[in-house]
């Protein structure tokens, strides 16, 4: 998860309780932050998949648009991205990706719409940290007269996830668990401003907690009282999420990649496949239309050895179809898993495939994602 040093790191304001609890830090992103703490990434993913795992996640870039009406927010932001933003309802949400003019992935994100009187007009981006910078530069000059883009950097956020995360909050927030998936409960623990989405990136239940980094600390710490919760760091974060089949920009997705070749057709919703109107919609309807030239597919391989990113797919008969995008150990699994793209007519469930590993073609699957499921809270 590391990443070469290039500058001074920023810290989230979380960073002096990493070092305290022991953490290993690294730069990701631009920032310094917790890979896994004293117990290891394979004790941390395993916590989060039976208990509560707790992780700072304030690096990701925190903005809100804001029009005169919905109306206006929802049309600027759909010229943006291939989502129906219009008819999200008061406090609900949505994934969606910044497209670029050729269908390409510039970045991935969550829209919110606000439930709140006074501020009809809002929407609450959460982007990448690693393209926090450009998604800003890219967005704010694309909105219309009257709608504004107005990053926040006063605000933390911090992931609870986990099968007991719900329980966990329910305890200082009474009703709390009652939220479901997708949507957002503002409200206050021990005065203090919280923003909570049923939401995560790790497969599990849980919550994001939108919170004034002034608040982060005592917030952070007040979760970690209950036993039922521990520190997660970057490791087992990205073990959790490719497990349940989650693209990681940068490296699953990209600008060479369009959301159906990704797999990611169900963020696009019946109106936007029709109507088009954002970036890349031509490159997108025809590949809704046709099929793509190549797929997103999960891989299991049959030994133990992991395929890592970059690691060559091939055919029954030795000829490269494609790239490991994210591979790994999968704790939950027991053995090796791994994403990656290969030509089309290679992605079908069950199909053998090889992987080059170290020199040497290791007999593989693949396989429908995830490959841990999804234990989301429907309501």
């Amino acid at each position: 998860m590391a990443e070469p040093l290039s500058g001074p790191l920023h810290k989230t304001p979380l960073h002096q309780l990493h070092v305290e609890a022991g953490a290993k830090m690294v730069p990701f992103a631009g920032y310094d932050m917790p890979v896994q703490y004293p117990t290891g990434v394979l004790t941390e993913h395993n916590w989060t998949r039976s208990d509560a795992g707790l992780f700072d996640v304030s690096h990701m870039g925190q903005a809100f648009v804001v029009g005169p009406t919905w109306e206006a927010t929802a049309k600027a932001l759909e010229a943006l991205v291939p989502a129906d933003i219009l008819n999200l309802k008061p406090g609900q949400q949505r994934y969606s990706q910044l497209t670029a003019e050729d269908g390409g992935i510039l970045d991935d994100l969550m829209i919110t719409r606000s439930a709140y009187a006074g501020y009809e007009g809002w929407a609450y981006l959460v982007v990448n940290a690693g393209c926090k910078e450009q998604d800003f530069a890219h967005i704010g000059p694309r909105l219309p007269d009257g709608v504004t883009l107005k990053p926040d950097a006063t605000l933390a956020l911090i992931a609870l996830q986990g099968p007991k995360a719900a329980a966990v909050l329910d305890a200082l927030l009474p009703g709390i668990a009652a939220t479901p998936f997708m949507t957002f409960t503002e409200t206050k623990l021990d005065g203090m401003f919280v923003h909570a989405s049923r939401s995560g990136y790790t497969g599990e239940d849980g919550f994001e907690l939108c919170v004034e980094a002034k608040d982060a600390a005592a917030i952070w710490q007040r979760l970690l009282s209950d036993e039922r919760v521990k520190p997660i760091g970057l490791g087992a974060r990205d073990s959790l999420r490719l497990e349940a089949g989650l693209c990681l920009y940068g490296h699953d997705i990209d600008t060479t990649t369009s959301p159906v070749e990704a797999g990611l057709t169900w963020s696009i919703q019946k109106r936007r496949r029709t109507e088009g109107g954002f970036p890349g919609a031509t490159r997108i309807q025809k590949e809704l239309a046709d099929g793509p030239a190549r797929r997103r597919i999960g891989i299991l391989p049959d030994g133990r050895a992991p395929a890592r990113e970059g690691t060559v797919i091939k055919a029954a008969d030795g000829a490269a179809i494609g790239t490991v995008t994210s591979g790994g150990f999968g704790p939950s699994v027991s053995g090796p898993v791994a994403m990656g793209y290969v030509n089309a007519r290679f992605a079908e469930p069950g199909t053998p495939v090889l992987l080059e590993v170290r020199g040497k073609d290791l007999p593989a699957k693949v396989v429908t994602m995830p490959f841990a499921p999804h234990r989301y809270f429907r309501g």
